[in-house]
């Protein structure tokens, strides 16, 4: 699943007019870059939510063919008349989905994350509720969110042996079951449900440490296609 609901709030005036996900990067949408990231994975269906200006989504998507890929969208604001916030968006997309399944922001930009199907397979026979990939604590949110434990489970309320808490970096293994519970058509954020799992040690996490952009405001996007490295 492909998170593409949002406004982009800081990204105005750009999102004024496209949803944040569509926003070029490199020649192609942000969003493109997880579709082919996905398709070279072997995943062949795609469920991406949407709300604002959504009905731009699948008029520059289609239905995935072109990569090889079957999109499905969760039509938020049509259904609900707005975005209803990462785990509300899940919820309500449950019934398109598989017990277990990729989850990842259509506005964020990491070029070298590989969809790994091992990865799913391990985290399908673990069964724990979800598997976070964690990056180091960029400039605007450096208290970071989560702790890595010694046995790979993520710590809500402290740092690891390193140290250190790391910032989530919005990709994930997640079970259905995380947010099967929630009431459809609410606005549920994720968080919350996140620091919970991790309390009842139902969440595993590991470092992720490429290439990793998460593109909030007009400022971040021209500092990424002009910064050195940039792969954009």
């Amino acid at each position: 699943m492909i998170l593409a609901a949002g406004r982009g709030e800081r990204m105005r005036p750009l999102t004024d007019s496209c949803p944040k996900p569509l926003l070029p990067a490199g020649g192609k949408p942000l969003i493109v870059w997880h579709l082919e990231a996905l398709a070279r994975a072997g995943v062949r269906r795609v469920v991406v939510n949407t709300a604002w200006l959504e009905e731009q989504l699948p008029q520059t998507l289609g239905d995935g063919s072109r990569w090889g890929l079957e999109i499905v969208y969760s039509m938020e604001g049509r259904d609900h008349g707005g975005a209803l916030e990462t785990a509300g968006g899940i919820a309500k997309a449950l019934p398109l989905l598989d017990d277990c399944f990729w989850l990842v922001s259509g506005d964020i930009h990491a070029p070298e994350f590989a969809f790994d199907p091992a990865a799913l397979e391990r985290f399908r026979a673990g069964g724990l509720q979800a598997h976070l990939w964690l990056v180091p604590n960029p400039s605007f949110h450096e208290r970071g969110d989560f702790g890595i434990g010694a046995d790979g489970l993520g710590l809500a309320d402290g740092a690891g042996p390193d140290g250190q808490r790391w910032t989530y970096g919005n990709i994930a293994l997640v079970r259905a079951s995380l947010c099967a519970g929630l009431p459809v058509g609410e606005r549920v954020p994720l968080g919350p449900l996140l620091y919970d799992g991790m309390r009842r040690r139902q969440i595993s996490v590991e470092p992720w440490h490429g290439e990793w952009h998460n593109i909030g405001t007009p400022a971040q996007l021209r500092a990424l296609a002009t910064g050195p490295g940039s792969s954009l």
